[in-house]
């Protein structure tokens, strides 16, 4: 029996707008499905990278704004500002591999400076990411129990710069989708659309896992179904509902 939904966060609704993605049948299909003998129309699992795989983004970022002596107020008011038109904005440029690490490193450290924090262009991506190399143990071996119970699996990542513990992934994707390799970033359709027939699927078999609201959005606009993650055993409970199976 498959859960008839489109989209909800993973633990249920948390107040804001745009958590608002209803998840009104997770818990009562969890206890109706039959978990190894129930199959749905899911097949496809695919997952992004920071904030899911790894810690949640906003401890990754307020632990580099300490060790760089940054204001993390000025850092999210840059990034916004240099996010603000889709198409020329450099860090949508950075994401789809249209300008290189060392531009979009020159650029941030300018802007940062000029809203009072300066900081060091070179290596300034390293250090932003540094604690997102170490990936979630649990997370990981949710994905690779759902890939040894049949389900297809990908990464679906946007990308700043080459900074991924790929030696780390052995085993554990059937594709790995970065968007500075496909010149193409999320919340587009297209990239969306693009892994899932990297996985042999339709859209309508594959359930995208985010911890941003917009990716979500992304996601379901191109025919999938989204969860919200916001912890480990939320996002498993979401998934064993849809999957109709145990991933413990």
């Amino acid at each position: 029996m498959a859960c008839p939904l489109t989209t909800w966060p993973a633990g249920g609704r948390r107040g804001s707008r745009d958590d608002e993605l209803v998840r009104p049948w997770a818990v009562q299909c969890a206890t109706m499905i039959d978990m190894e003998a129930s199959p749905t129309q899911f097949r496809g699992l695919i997952l992004d990278w920071g904030g899911v795989l790894t810690m949640p983004l906003d401890r990754a970022m307020s632990q580099w704004a300490h060790r760089d002596g940054v204001d993390l107020r000025h850092f999210a008011s840059v990034i916004a500002s240099l996010s603000f038109d889709v198409e020329s904005s450099p860090v949508h440029r950075l994401e789809r591999g249209e300008i290189g690490t060392e531009d979009f490193e020159c650029e941030l450290a300018k802007a940062l400076a000029e809203s009072g924090s300066p900081v060091r262009a070179e290596g300034l991506l390293d250090r932003i990411l540094h604690d997102l190399a170490d990936l979630h143990d649990s997370m990981v071996g949710l994905v690779a129990r759902a890939r040894r119970k049949g389900l297809r699996t990908a990464l679906l990542s946007n990308s700043w710069g080459e900074h991924y513990p790929e030696h780390l992934w052995v085993g554990l994707f059937d594709a790995v989708v970065i968007s500075g390799r496909v010149g193409m970033r999320k919340p587009e359709r297209r990239i969306y659309l693009h892994t899932a027939e990297r996985l042999g699927l339709p859209p309508s078999a594959c359930v995208m896992v985010d911890d941003l609201p917009a990716n979500i959005r992304g996601a379901v606009a191109a025919g999938m179904v989204g969860v919200l993650h916001r912890d480990v055993d939320g996002t498993r409970e979401e998934l064993e509902a849809l999957f109709g199976r145990s991933l413990v």
